[in-house]
């Protein structure tokens, strides 16, 4: 260790009382926080890349400091995903610190880790007041039928008006316009639906059928249109 001349030639003063680390909320105790070993949580955070052309949803669960699931979803950026891909691999097992500073391929996803490691080390995790926090897999309660992302897409302009794409409940495959040509309803296919029962040997026509539905006053329609076509 190596000091300066002027802290050489200060004379010592004792250091008072130590009462460590505040206390931070983890899994349903208060936790001094001393070492990586100590932090436990599950929690999520949204990450952006620099030109903000996509972004990252990350959902990690901690256990005594080693990130131990880890959920990526990634929007707008076809490249986005495969850095996922190898990120759900290097994130497993490795301490929240070295997650920090592991590059994990893409800046959206590395800010995630950012704004996440932010929560978990202050106690802002989801699990912060949930006694034993949550298992191991709980991070796949965020997705959906067939483990398919909540994903919505919408489009509009001022010459042609609003198009759904994609909602909660699916793929969007037709709208349900009034007289007044205004948005009255849409149809839908659940594809994490049709794809488990084309994987029960359903036929896939058959499965779709099953695996449709709408919502709103789609039946009352004047017309309808394909989003993506019309």
């Amino acid at each position: 260790m190596l000091y300066s001349t002027e802290v050489e030639h200060m004379c010592r003063v004792a250091k008072g009382p130590d009462h460590g680390p505040a206390p931070i909320p983890q899994e349903g105790r208060w936790v001094q926080a001393r070492e990586i070993k100590d932090i436990s949580g599950l929690t999520h955070g949204v990450g952006w890349c620099a030109p903000q052309q996509g972004a990252c949803k990350l959902t990690l669960n901690v256990k005594d400091g080693i990130i131990q699931e880890a959920l990526i979803e990634t929007i707008g950026c076809s490249g986005m995903t495969h850095s996922a891909a190898m990120a759900a691999e290097i994130l497993t097992g490795k301490t929240i610190l070295e997650a920090m500073n592991t590059d994990l391929v893409c800046d959206a996803i590395n800010t995630a880790m950012r704004e996440l490691f932010l929560q978990i080390t202050y106690g802002r995790t989801q699990t912060a007041f949930s006694e034993g926090g949550l298992p191991i897999g709980a991070g796949l309660e965020d997705l959906g039928k067939g483990l398919r992302s909540q994903v919505g897409t919408m489009y509009g302009t001022v010459a042609k008006g609003v198009r759904y794409l994609e909602m909660a409940e699916g793929y969007v495959t037709r709208l349900a316009l009034d007289e007044n040509d205004e948005v009255i309803g849409y149809e839908f296919v659940h594809l994490g639906k049709m794809m488990e029962s084309v994987e029960k040997g359903v036929e896939a026509a058959e499965a779709m059928k099953k695996a449709t539905g709408s919502y709103g006053r789609f039946d009352e329609a004047v017309r309808y249109i394909n989003p993506r076509h019309q």
